[in-house]
C-alpha cells in the first residue's frame, strides 16, 4: 500500500462548539457547516497544508457510517502533532489555545530528546501536540 492520507477526521459530540474552536479560536480556515441538507452529513472541512484535510464530524454521524456503535471517547488513543519553528511559536500556540478553551494538558517544556513541545486538548478530548524538534526546521518553514 502506498499511502495516500488526505483527510483526517475527528469524531464530535457538538459540531458547532468545534467549529467556534478551530475557526474562531485557533484561526483555522474553513466554510463552516456543510452537508447539513443530507442526514448524517453536516460536516466541517479545514484546508491544513496541499493535500490534507482535518475534518469535524459528529460522532454519532461517524457511528451510522461504519455501523459501530459509539464508544467512549479515549484521548490516547492518538494525537496530533502540529510541528512550528521555534520555542517561542510553541508558547504562542499553546496561549491561543488556551485563550480558545483548550483544555491544556502538559505546559510547554524542554523534552528528554532535545526538542521542546506541550500538549493541549480540544473541546472534545483530542490530544494536540506543539512541538518544536530541532531536527525538522527545514521542514517546518
Amino acid at each position: 500500500m502506498n499511502p495516500r492520507i488526505t483527510v483526517l477526521t475527528l469524531g464530535v459530540d457538538d459540531l458547532d462548539a468545534a467549529l467556534r474552536f478551530y475557526r474562531d479560536g485557533l484561526g483555522f480556515a474553513t466554510e463552516g457547516i456543510v452537508g447539513q441538507e443530507f442526514e448524517y452529513g453536516a460536516v466541517v472541512f479545514i484546508d491544513l497544508q496541499p493535500g490534507l484535510r482535518l475534518a469535524l464530524w459528529p460522532r454519532t454521524s461517524i457511528a451510522h457510517d461504519t455501523g459501530l456503535a459509539v464508544q467512549p471517547a479515549s484521548p490516547t488513543h492518538m494525537t496530533l502533532g502540529h510541528n512550528v519553528a521555534s520555542k517561542a511559536e510553541v508558547n504562542a500556540v499553546m496561549a491561543q489555545a488556551a485563550s480558545a478553551g483548550a483544555v491544556i494538558v502538559k505546559p510547554a517544556h524542554d523534552t528528554f530528546w532535545g526538542g521542546y513541545a506541550g500538549y493541549f486538548q480540544d473541546p472534545d478530548g483530542h490530544l494536540w501536540e506543539v512541538v518544536w524538534n530541532p531536527q525538522w526546521i527545514a521542514q517546518t518553514g
